[in-house]
């Protein structure tokens, strides 16, 4: 691999923040052209797009740079409390089983893409899904699946337990970062037209818009000009609720690993599972307090902000080309891909779904903690919390769906 143009992570923060500001400076601009431009494209596709534009250019890249790192460990975090603060667990509730109907087939598109890819891309090219031992292809697809379900816990797991070789599964993780990013750029465009999206299919979005118009509501009803102290204490929040959970995470997952092994099925011995559910944990719980008025000075816009910064760490790790190094097994994840997202989008429309429903429930299994409240947020920052829940849940049933995906591909492999 080639040394990108920009190696000092201090430039590459200050290009993707440039490129951010531009953005939405003429996402907002008044200027027609503008307007009629973002009229088709959603600006924060644009936010994980040309980061992604700059990698494929080798200009940055997400290899290379620790900023991916920091963001998901440190702004995730705190962006998760500050956008969980607004939270309505009544109103969410009321969002109804659709919801989970659609993430339960975003795990079912998964578990039977995967085989059907194999058997289909087999069927044509025998040579692209051979491989000896420990390189088989269906090997390193096992990885993927315990990724797309779950996270990169479950993938970790189903390497072990599936004796992947090394080179297999690092080609797999390519596969894995290009398709995975290329179907969230689907749903991010999808998110920016999701309302004719919605009127197409004849979507009931009650529960969502009600849920959305509340929390406006109290922000409106509490909103001030924020002041020096409420950005201080705005930050005091996130990261302080960030450092519990780095403690919390630090300890637990260290602990099951050496006492219950057995438990990295849930994800239990990963240190980010904890991390995230911690500091969703801590941002439920302070959404019942007073700290919840902090929305009235914009937690939620802050939280937005430190979001969008992982939006663009998230798309710089995107490299286009990377399809031509190995073009068959690249065929055979967008073939998976492409089942799961005409399963998604077919039982979508025949329950009349919100597109939100499609996206998130997709997300949460394809994308996990790390992106599935960057899609949900897409729609309305208040439905970032929708998303992470969702994750929870995929790296719940990660490693098993996973597991059985590759038992599946195990026996119909060449």
């Amino acid at each position: 691999m080639t040394k990108p143009l920009i190696t000092n992570d201090a430039v590459v923060l200050g290009v993707l923040l440039v490129i951010l500001a531009l953005i939405f400076a003429t996402s907002s601009s008044e200027d027609p052209r503008w307007k009629k431009f973002y009229k088709y494209v959603p600006a924060l596709l644009l936010c994980y797009f040309i980061p992604g534009l700059l990698g494929t250019l080798g200009v940055i890249s997400g290899d290379e740079s620790q900023l991916y790192f920091v963001a998901s460990r440190y702004l995730l975090p705190a962006s998760l409390v500050l956008l969980t603060l607004s939270l309505d667990l009544p109103a969410i509730r009321r969002l109804g089983g659709k919801l989970i109907l659609l993430f339960a087939t975003g795990t079912f598109g998964v578990m039977v893409g995967g085989p059907l890819a194999l058997l289909i891309v087999g069927a044509i090219a025998p040579d692209v899904v051979g491989g000896e031992p420990p390189d088989e292809v269906w090997r390193g697809m096992a990885t993927v699946a315990g990724s797309w379900i779950g996270g990169g816990a479950n993938q970790t797991a189903m390497k072990e337990v599936f004796s992947v070789g090394d080179e297999v599964f690092s080609r797999w993780i390519a596969v894995d970062v290009l398709v995975a990013n290329v179907w969230m750029a689907f749903l991010l465009f999808g998110a920016g037209v999701s309302s004719r999206i919605d009127r197409w299919t004849g979507a009931d979005t009650t529960a969502i818009e009600t849920l959305k118009q509340k929390v406006e509501q109290y922000r409106k009803a509490h909103e001030r000009a924020p002041t020096t102290t409420d950005f201080f204490l705005m930050l005091g929040v996130g990261f302080g609720c960030t450092a519990v959970a780095h403690l919390g995470a630090d300890f637990l997952g260290p602990y099951f690993e050496a006492n219950h092994p057995g438990l990295a099925r849930f994800s239990l011995t990963s240190k980010f599972f904890w991390l995230i559910v911690i500091t969703t944990t801590l941002g439920i719980v302070a959404s019942f307090t007073r700290v919840r008025e902090l929305e009235g000075a914009g937690a939620s816009r802050v939280g937005s902000v430190l979001l969008y910064v992982l939006v663009a760490t998230i798309g710089m790790k995107m490299n286009l080309l990377a399809i031509f190094d190995q073009p068959g097994i690249f065929i055979v994840g967008f073939v998976w891909i492409a089942f799961h997202a005409t399963l998604m989008l077919g039982v979508g429309r025949l329950v009349r779904a919100p597109f939100f429903f499609i996206a998130v429930g997709s997300q949460a299994n394809i994308g996990g903690a790390a992106s599935a409240p960057v899609v949900a947020s897409a729609f309305h920052p208040v439905l970032a919390p929708v998303g992470v829940i969702m994750a929870v849940l995929g790296y719940a049933v990660g490693t098993y769906g996973a597991w059985l995906c590759g038992l599946a591909m195990q026996a119909i492999a060449p």
